[in-house]
């Protein structure tokens, strides 16, 4: 017997109600697909984001999946993945991977909700805002790499130079 069989799924709240009432509260666009699946449309500074939340009964677990419309030419697919490995190096939660089906970009993260633990507001809004967050951060780097045939060091570095004040 593994430890996944003798989970039970006893809470009250589904944690995609309160992901729905996140994004309400914020006046984002949002679809529920499904009953295990809501999306996310929301504008960042440098494109749009679509943020899939699914809640995955087997492990209990929120997953949270953020996109961005960037494709990845063939040629430039290497230094793409060089470039997500230097970059999950400097990520404390979550990661950047491409989703081969389409080749997109995305990066994930889990919210783990074992024993019938119930999610919060703030745990919900925090997870979306560190998707958000990072996925806002590496943007330019990504286009470093695919669209001005930048090397991975090259697009890192230009991602971790932080300006102080405004100009």
């Amino acid at each position: 017997m593994s430890l996944l069989d003798v989970t039970s799924d006893s809470r009250s709240i589904d944690p995609l109600d309160v992901v729905e009432h996140v994004a309400a509260s914020n006046d984002w666009s949002f679809e529920r697909s499904g009953e295990d699946e809501i999306t996310i449309l929301t504008q960042g500074r440098h494109t749009d984001f679509q943020v899939s939340f699914t809640w995955m009964h087997g492990i209990e677990a929120l997953h949270i999946a953020c996109a961005f419309d960037i494709k990845i030419p063939a040629a430039r697919r290497a230094e793409v993945k060089n470039l997500i490995a230097s970059i999950n190096e400097q990520l404390w939660v979550g990661h950047f991977d491409i989703w081969t089906q389409n080749g997109l970009i995305m990066f994930r993260h889990a919210l783990l909700l074992a024993g019938g633990a119930e999610a919060s507001q703030d745990q919900c809004a925090t997870l979306l805002a560190i998707a958000l967050e990072s996925c806002e951060r590496y943007y330019p780097a990504f286009q470093f790499v695919i669209w001005a045939g930048k090397s991975a060091a090259e697009a890192m570095h230009a991602a971790m130079f932080e300006t102080a004040g405004e100009a």
